[in-house]
């Protein structure tokens, strides 16, 4: 061999051992040290599936049982694993549907977060036992589908909607903004307690490995469950809710629209919290007539999913003319056994404000009992002209600060979303109304009477009345109590005492008034034998139709244990239905039943369609 020759072989020999060395090293890398392709086989072999935890239990004050979980199975299908030449005739007999439903249920908007054709998505929801039984053993020939064990909710009563919410599937947005807390698909509180409670109610997913055959069936536990993680349960709610109360306040409202609300004032603890219209908090679980039962709550004119009794904003009539009673004296403006002259009217030059026919009153007491408009106009303006008739914008704004510490104007923060905080007109605000030109005390004075611009939600009204029956504090009315078995707190302020700024001596003649308004003035019709309480009827004026019917009240008179206010829509006088109502739920719950005396007025309650009144 040439010299030229050798050295052309040793060069070709030496590249092919240097090539050689090179693969041989590779493959002993991927062989011993790279876990990719060993982790890309794995796919074809290990499934990965969510395990959906127990959500939390929700119970009324009583411990009994008001939400709890129903095991389910949703159909779960992965769009990308469909076999095109499945016999989808076949499969739809097998879960007794028809086409049509097969499409609607496997098309999705793919630019929705909640879909992709390579992770799973419910196809069927809550599938029946019978369709699961016939179905689960032959699923392996329909590649892409499988079984998936979910919780959904259930009501054993069928009330408290408003205050237990429902669960929906998260949006684009819940999903991008929870930092993989949510999956598309994933249920999520919407409203009520559901909503409120949402973090410690859910608990957490746990994770399941499983080894699939080469069909695709499931054959056991990945590395017998070492590498899978278990879920969390949510945690246990024990409500403040009464729910034979709450059962009973909806009996009550009816064919009626408007709201009751009852409070502890010794702890702030709601007791019931009913909005009628109301429904059957069991149309909205998982289900699939969900959807049907959701368009036509959401499209009745009556407005069934409106929370009235705190998301309706309502002038309180004549309820208010106790806090303004409390102002008046705080401020050194009057005294209780002041005498205010009324002779059916109200005069102020040449324009006179109507009032009730009534005796003379005496006293603040006597002036609640019949629910005189002059007395309590004169010590609104004697209020918002304390700083002169020229400065009635520091009157009101003085007047207003008070409103505020007794938790008016702004929401008084309960855990329910949407709650309203009603409105307060402030001196801004009638500067607009009126263009700026000059306004005085008789020009607003109406809010004194609780007309006017003023607004309220029934829980400031039930809170207005727990105020008073403490003589001068309340606690932030609230629907939770305790977590229970678990050392979770509800938040602190719920047990922090609020002082309003009103002396405790001056609310005791107010307080007598308010027994003699139930003795013997404008509730008397609704006076409960053995049960001294008190309380306020108004009837709040309404321009576009029948008046509403209100009341607020406590029982009993003395260390009450229970505070309550009703507002009925377009029901007229407030001693009509509002007290009637009030004094019920009153009795309900105080005495366990309705005396036989009352009997009577219960069934006339119950049966009259406010609604359909002319």
């Amino acid at each position: 061999m040439s010299k030229e020759g050798a050295s052309a072989y040793l060069a070709i020999s030496t590249l092919f051992i240097v090539a050689s060395v090179i693969l041989l090293g590779k493959v002993c890398y991927l062989q011993l040290f790279d876990d990719s392709f060993k982790d890309r086989s794995r796919t074809y072999a290990i499934k990965k599936q969510w395990v959906y935890p127990s959500r939390g239990l929700i119970y009324d004050r009583h411990q009994r049982l008001l939400v709890h979980n129903e095991g389910s199975f949703d159909l779960m299908v992965t769009y990308h694993q469909l076999d095109p030449a499945m016999d989808t005739a076949a499969f739809c007999r097998l879960l007794d549907i028809d086409h049509q439903t097969y499409l609607d249920n496997i098309q999705k908007d793919w630019s929705d977060v909640r879909y992709s054709k390579h992770v799973p998505f419910v196809f069927l929801s809550k599938v029946s036992p019978e369709v699961f039984s016939r179905t689960r053993e032959l699923l392996f020939n329909y590649p892409g589908f499988y079984f998936q064990n979910r919780n959904v909710r259930a009501y054993p009563y069928p009330v408290g909607a408003h205050v237990m919410g429902y669960l929906g599937e998260v949006n684009r947005a819940q999903v991008d903004s929870s930092n993989g807390v949510y999956l598309p698909g994933d249920y999520i509180g919407l409203s009520g307690l559901e909503a409120a409670y949402e973090g410690p109610l859910k608990g957490e997913r746990g994770m399941r490995y499983l080894l699939k055959d080469n069909v695709g069936r499931i054959v056991g536990s990945y590395l017998d469950g070492k590498q899978d993680r278990e879920p969390v349960s949510g945690k246990d709610i024990l409500s403040t809710i009464d729910i034979d109360l709450t059962a009973y306040a909806e009996q009550l409202l009816k064919n009626k629209r408007g709201s009751i609300v009852a409070i502890d004032p010794s702890t702030g603890e709601i007791l019931a919290m009913v909005s009628s219209p109301y429904y059957d908090p069991n149309l909205l679980t998982i289900n699939q007539s969900r959807g049907k039962a959701f368009q036509a709550l959401d499209q009745d004119s009556l407005k069934p999913f409106f929370d009235r009794s705190i998301m309706a904003k309502y002038p309180p009539g004549s309820i208010f003319k106790t806090i303004v009673g409390l102002i008046a004296m705080q401020e050194g403006l009057t005294y209780a056994q002041r005498k205010i002259p009324c002779t059916g009217a109200y005069y102020y030059k040449d324009e006179s404000w109507g009032c009730h026919h009534h005796w003379p009153v005496n006293n603040i007491q006597s002036a609640l009992t019949v629910s005189c408009n002059t007395y309590f106009f004169t010590l609104t303006r004697e209020i918002l002209d304390k700083y002169g008739a020229a400065n009635v914008k520091l009157g009101l704004d003085n007047f207003n600060k008070y409103l505020r510490a007794f938790g008016l104007g702004h929401p008084l923060e309960m855990e329910l979303k949407g709650e309203k905080g009603g409105f307060i007109p402030d001196p801004a605000y009638y500067d607009r109304l009126y263009n700026k030109r000059k306004w005085y005390s008789p020009t607003i004075m109406n809010i004194g009477v609780g007309q006017g611009e003023l607004q309220l939600t029934t829980l400031q009204m039930a809170n207005l009345a727990a105020i008073i029956g403490n003589r001068g504090y309340y606690y932030i009315p609230h629907l939770v109590r305790e977590f229970l078995n678990d050392t979770t707190q509800i938040d602190p302020k719920y047990h922090q005492r609020i002082k309003v700024p009103v002396d405790p001596k001056y609310f005791e003649p107010i307080v007598s008034g308010l027994e003699q308004v139930i003795q013997y003035g404008t509730a008397h019709a609704s006076f409960i034998p053995g049960i001294p309480y008190c309380g306020k009827t108004g009837t709040s004026q309404n321009p576009h139709g029948k008046d509403h019917s209100v009341f607020f009240g406590f029982a009993p008179r003395n260390n009450p244990r229970i505070a309550i206010a009703v507002y009925i829509e377009n029901a007229g006088w407030g001693g009509d239905y509002a007290a009637p109502i009030a004094s019920l739920v009153l009795e309900k719950y105080l005495k366990g039943e309705i005396s036989l005396e009352r009997l009577a007025l219960e069934q006339r309650m119950i049966q009259t369609n406010v609604n359909a009144l002319p």
